[in-house]
């Protein structure tokens, strides 16, 4: 009994270093991230999505969180029936292990990919005052019409919280991310019809500035419940790029832009339009003179602008400045070590994507 006890754990030892192997393979050998990502993921989140839509909740979610609870239990369960504390930490980090590897084999290796300029063979731009003047003329413009479009089509933002109205706004998001995927070097979806999945922790989420997540084990991705009518569609798209295979939040940001921009919806359109106001404002103010920062700022809409700081301090209002530090230094330091090198600040770096597509394009 005893020999058939170790050779089990020999055999299952052994898995899990061959595992780690693939996984640095994979991780540092320049190509392998990419053939991971185009020929081998779709296939991996195909079934692990599957199952994810089996359920109405995130399994995802609930396996970090009864992983955690185990971790922090398992000792003093294991102590109390007499078993020693090297074979604890062993198993502990044994099971880590499994989860490490659980994550990159699931998700985390479409780190390795090449970013969306180079997939696409498109060099990145520094900014320049006239690149980017040229980029927010025009961007105001469509954003200010987009918001006309809105009141004129009379589209009422609140009844986009129910069911019915989720249904509809992800079956245009999937149809058009299925049409922009050749354009855009993006995998198209996965699944028919994803399940539009609420975040299991909604109110400790609002509390360290988080409305979306991408759970990689199952490859699914959900909605913070207090995100706002308005914005879910672009948080929709940006938490769906993600379960596509993209890792920077930066090219996520890019991807819901691309996508609610052209749907037929108005309310998706101006949903896109407003989810890069806060990005493009912050660039401006690095890029323009004061004089320059002011006349961009009096172009747009003040409606427009009411509902960004509306916006702002719905948000500020469930936000925990100590937890949000705390949840900000642990994410900054997790996207750092996957060579996502500006950690955080990489969500603003949308609109140096954006800016590069525009000129390649003309």
């Amino acid at each position: 009994m005893l020999k058939n006890i170790k050779s089990a754990t020999l055999i299952r030892l052994s898995s899990l270093l061959t595992l780690f192997v693939v996984v640095a393979l994979f991780r540092n050998v320049e190509g392998w991230g990419d053939v991971y990502a185009q020929n081998i993921y779709p296939y991996i989140a195909f079934v692990l999505s599957s199952i994810s839509n089996i359920f109405p909740f995130s399994i995802g979610e609930l396996f970090v969180s009864l992983s955690i609870l185990a971790l922090i239990g398992y000792p003093f369960f294991a102590r109390r029936g007499g078993t020693a504390w090297k074979m604890i930490l062993f198993r502990e980090v044994e099971y880590l292990g499994w989860v490490y590897v659980w994550f990159y084999i699931a998700w985390g290796l479409n780190y390795s990919q090449k970013g969306v300029l180079e997939r696409l063979d498109i060099e990145p731009l520094q900014f320049s005052e006239e690149t980017f003047s040229g980029f927010t003329n025009s961007y105001v413009s469509e954003l200010n019409a987009s918001y006309q479009e809105l009141l004129y089509a009379r589209e009422v933002v609140p009844e986009w919280s129910t069911d019915e109205s989720k249904q509809a706004l992800m079956e245009d998001i999937v149809a058009i991310y299925h049409s922009i995927g050749e354009e855009f070097a993006i995998n198209k979806p996965l699944l028919k019809e994803p399940k539009v999945k609420s975040m299991l922790f909604s109110p400790l989420s609002s509390m360290v500035g988080v409305s979306g997540s991408m759970a990689p084990f199952f490859c699914e991705f959900t909605v913070n419940s207090d995100v706002l009518p308005l914005n879910y569609p672009a948080t929709y798209a940006h938490e769906m790029a993600h379960q596509l295979g993209v890792t920077s939040d930066a090219e996520a940001n890019f991807y819901a832009y691309q996508v609610c921009t052209r749907s037929y919806s108005s309310l998706l359109r101006f949903s896109g339009y407003i989810s890069i106001l806060p990005y493009v404002l912050s660039n401006a103010r690095s890029v323009l003179d004061e004089k320059q920062y002011r006349e961009l700022y009096g172009a747009i809409n003040p409606k427009i602008i009411v509902i960004a700081q509306t916006s702002a301090k719905y948000w500020q209002g469930k936000y925990s400045p100590l937890l949000g530090k705390i949840q900000n230094y642990m994410y900054n330091a997790y996207l750092k070590s996957n060579s996502i090198t500006s950690g955080t600040k990489n969500y603003s770096e949308v609109i140096g994507l954006l800016i590069a597509v525009r000129e390649n394009e003309e």
